[in-house]
């Protein structure tokens, strides 16, 4: 089926809309954001559940960021470049340097000979086994739950996009926009800690960055590390196939849907990024059987994931460590 055509109606973003998603999120941000200030003055305890919320408008801010990347926000690129230059100092991302690299991993998703870049490091069964000791023990630590997780997104966002490896080889937009984004995060938290206190920038704005992250992190891995996946090597690798079959349907609740953009609906994202995040539940409703070509996962369900870790070249699926272990006993000797 020719879905370039069929859903080319759907890629059609609008300014009006644009606007009234930046400022309802912003709006609401800044608002849970000040709550949870102001409930700090009693406890960190209590600001929690306020800082959480602002964390998930957090992530509903990098997502509209993320449309900018896809020119699917505004119709102008112009507009979309500044808009989420504007928002990577908000979500601790520069745009230009995230835009390449995320342009990457949509050009190579599911591509075994394109791995490495804007994704998760995933080892094929024989890379697993010919890493050695050491290469597996630090796999492993990679792949543990607390650092893919927690300690991953904190030193991710917080230290390693401030300086990110490979910014100088992408040429001069990336290295000065993570430069403009450095100084405009300095800027904000200067400008948090004159009006707020330091104390408050760290036990508030930073607790949420962190939340925000693990939540940005945690929904990009559930996207593609899920049972059954798609991964081929590049000669037999197709972009529809690995769009549909390699990126999942999260099925998360409405509420939490439309915090984080309808991301969920990656299967489709992927199979035509251009379409903006509130148009694609329409597309899902007009052609049914998108709607159940992906591996469909609920909250629950999506917790299973979290062990997958190594791909088996042979049988084509996710496995565990254990059961990684248990097919290297087959495959002793992975060509």
């Amino acid at each position: 089926m020719n879905w370039a055509q069929k859903l080319a109606p759907y890629r059609v973003a609008k300014n009006g809309r644009a606007i009234f998603e930046i400022v309802l999120t912003l709006t609401l941000f800044v608002a849970f954001w000040y709550a949870a200030y102001r409930f700090s003055f009693h406890s960190i305890l209590a600001s929690l559940v306020p800082a959480v919320l602002a964390a998930g408008f957090m992530v509903r801010l990098f997502m509209l960021q993320h449309d900018c990347g896809h020119l699917a926000l505004f119709p102008s690129k112009k507009v979309n470049d500044w808009v989420g230059r504007a928002l990577g100092i908000l979500t601790f991302t520069p745009y230009d340097y995230w835009r390449h690299a995320h342009a990457i991993h949509h050009a190579g998703s599911g591509n075994l000979d394109k791995r490495g870049v804007g994704d998760i490091k995933t080892m094929t069964l024989s890379e697993y086994r010919d890493a050695g000791f050491w290469g597996r023990f630090g796999y492993r630590l990679y792949r543990n739950p607390l650092v893919l997780f927690v300690i991953g997104p904190i030193y991710l966002f917080v230290f390693q996009q401030r300086m990110p490896p490979g910014a100088f080889r992408q040429g001069r937009a990336s290295w000065v926009s993570v430069l403009l984004t450095n100084i405009g995060i300095a800027a904000l938290i200067a400008g948090l800690c004159f009006l707020v206190g330091w104390q408050a920038v760290l036990s508030v704005h930073m607790l949420i960055v962190v939340i925000a992250g693990s939540i940005g992190v945690w929904l990009f891995y559930v996207q593609h590390q899920f049972d059954p996946t798609h991964w081929e090597p590049n000669a037999d690798w197709n972009a529809h196939q690995a769009a549909l079959e390699g990126s999942s349907y999260y099925d998360l609740p409405k509420p939490l849907m439309w915090l984080t953009g309808n991301i969920g609906i990656h299967h489709l994202h992927h199979l035509s990024s251009r379409i903006p995040f509130y148009k694609l539940p329409q597309v899902l409703k007009d052609f049914p059987e998108l709607d159940e070509a992906a591996t469909r996962l609920t909250f629950w369900e999506s917790l299973r994931c979290i062990p997958l870790a190594v791909w088996d070249e042979h049988k084509k699926e996710l496995l565990s460590f254990r059961r990684a272990r248990q097919a290297l006993r087959l495959y002793p000797k992975v060509a």
